[in-house]
């Protein structure tokens, strides 16, 4: 299904927001567009809308089964636009966003359906789950002089670390059970990366309900939903390898002819398991087992 613009999508499209969970892919170029939704429809999400320029091609086989919206990401503010959009459209529904050339992976994905670990989340009484954006890049620049190949993909296996976050309407006190989470190439090339673009947290897992507003860094006004963990103990975390760093900072006329490897000491080749994820401490399984 094709709708022409994001309203089309909102009034013809609620079969589509009819039940959770839902994937929202927003794809910033054509890189990886096939293999971004056929990587989240086995994820088991029950409906799957990709938001993409006119110009990008879908393989035809995914026509009928993915809700495509013609939609500008040139636009400031396109994504928190888009996202919120679909929030006040479907209270109650389990919502997920990502961009293109990025896969969510969660403790035993597997054997369990992202259903699955939502319905155990929900039990749990949380409303958000807190994911960590992990780079991915090629092994190889001079074979991919874009930084995306998923088969020499790697990652960092070291180097992440996490800041209090501080509260401004309290004095700067940090907030409780927040926290800036930092690493990878955001760290390691900090210096082509604006400040407020470092951080590699983001709830991307949500429940959306009347008011609720996504902003800008990938948090949302109400505080709890950015929380990492329930008061009473650890939840679950997942985790978003992405090639969207790698991306920008090779196409970046300011950063591309500095970087002739990402690859380090503590670079690893990416297993595209999430056991790999869960023994490198890039997400936790909490009480579910």
């Amino acid at each position: 299904m094709r709708y022409s613009d994001l309203n089309d999508f909102l009034a013809r499209g609620r079969a589509a927001l009819s039940k959770g969970p839902v994937a929202l892919i927003f794809a910033e170029d054509d890189v990886e567009i096939d293999t971004t939704l056929r990587h989240h429809m086995q994820c088991g999400f029950a409906s799957i809308a990709v938001f993409m320029d006119p110009i990008f091609a879908l393989p035809p086989d995914l026509h009928e089964t993915v809700h495509r919206i013609d939609y500008d990401m040139t636009r400031d503010g396109a994504l928190e636009t888009a996202v919120n959009a679909v929030i006040a459209a479907a209270p109650g529904l389990w919502l997920y966003y990502c961009y293109n050339a990025e896969y969510l992976f969660y403790p035993f994905a597997e054997t369990r359906t992202v259903s699955e670990m939502l319905a155990f989340h929900t039990e749990e009484r949380r409303d958000a789950m807190l994911t960590y954006v992990i780079d991915l890049y090629a092994g190889d620049l001079d074979r991919f002089p874009n930084a995306v190949s998923l088969d020499d993909a790697h990652l960092d296996r070291s180097g992440y670390y996490a800041l209090a976050r501080p509260d401004a309407t309290n004095h700067n006190h940090p907030k409780e059970r927040q926290l800036d989470f930092y690493g990878g190439l955001r760290w390691r090339y900090e210096e082509h990366v604006p400040q407020e673009r470092r951080k590699i947290d983001r709830i991307a897992l949500f429940r959306s309900r009347a008011g609720l507003k996504l902003r800008a860094d990938h948090t949302f006004e109400d505080e709890e939903y950015n929380t990492y963990a329930c008061p009473w103990h650890n939840n679950l975390t997942a985790a978003i390898v992405s090639f969207r760093t790698a991306k920008a900072l090779k196409r970046n006329p300011g950063s591309t002819f500095d970087i002739r490897t990402f690859r380090w000491h503590n670079s690893t080749p990416f297993e595209w398991h999430s056991r790999q994820l869960l023994d490198l401490g890039l997400m936790e399984s909490g009480q579910w087992f």
